[in-house]
């Protein structure tokens, strides 16, 4: 199954416990490859992490400076372990706004993990859904008038080819950490028909077993795709 996590609640995670933002982040950062790990054991094929929106730039810049900073140890760090484990590693969004060093990491993950057939490692960095649909509109358009693609012809399945996630099957599920009941601008395309679960627990304290539960209770849904 694929599974969609917007990882929230890392700032409030250390502002409750009196430390600076950016810890929460990096206690969040850890967080990430204790639930990456456990997807193989838990049926999950694809997972498609929420790291950074297109929104998030209008954090304050320390903020932005530390989480960059973050993300880039993170694929340092994590590098030769996602290539061991059989992940693929997939980003997601518009990387143009993104410093070069972080690009050249990012593609270099991408590149080395390509032929791996386990778990489908998704992460969305400077990602919008929004953003998404109208650069594959772009795309598309640019298609067309080229005499490549004809609009006449445009269907859901022809036009998911310009989509950030092409090749993928849709988000079984949705989860959102930290009590919000809203998607942020998450895959606003792709999620027409995922069940959605929101949970109070922040990202830094989910767990294995939670998300565990979750699946559980997932199983349990009756999912008709508008059919009943």
């Amino acid at each position: 199954m694929h599974v969609g996590i917007i990882m929230d609640g890392n700032g409030r995670w250390a502002v409750e416990r009196r430390l600076p933002r950016a810890f929460g982040h990096k206690r969040g950062a850890s967080k990430v490859t204790e639930i990456v790990t456990a997807c193989p054991d838990l049926g999950i094929k694809t997972l498609t992490l929420y790291a950074f929106s297109t929104e998030n730039w209008n954090r304050a810049a320390h903020e932005v400076a530390s989480l960059m900073k973050l993300f880039r140890g993170y694929m340092q760090s994590k590098f030769l372990q996602l290539v061991q484990n059989n992940v693929k590693v997939i980003f997601l969004g518009d990387s143009s706004p993104i410093k070069k060093v972080i690009v050249d990491q990012m593609r270099k993950l991408e590149e080395a993990t390509e032929k791996n057939d386990g778990l489908t490692l998704n992460i969305a960095l400077n990602y919008g859904g929004r953003d998404e649909i109208l650069r594959a509109v772009q795309k598309f358009g640019m298609d067309a008038s080229t005499g490549k693609a004809n609009p006449k012809d445009l269907t859901v399945e022809s036009f998911e080819k310009y989509l950030d996630t092409k090749g993928q099957k849709n988000p079984d599920l949705i989860i959102r950490t930290a009590g919000q009941q809203r998607l942020s601008n998450f895959l606003l395309w792709q999620i027409a028909y995922s069940e959605l679960y929101f949970t109070k627990t922040t990202w830094p304290d989910f767990s294995v077993e939670e998300l565990s539960q979750i699946l559980m209770e997932f199983d349990q849904c009756g999912r008709t795709f508008g059919g009943n």
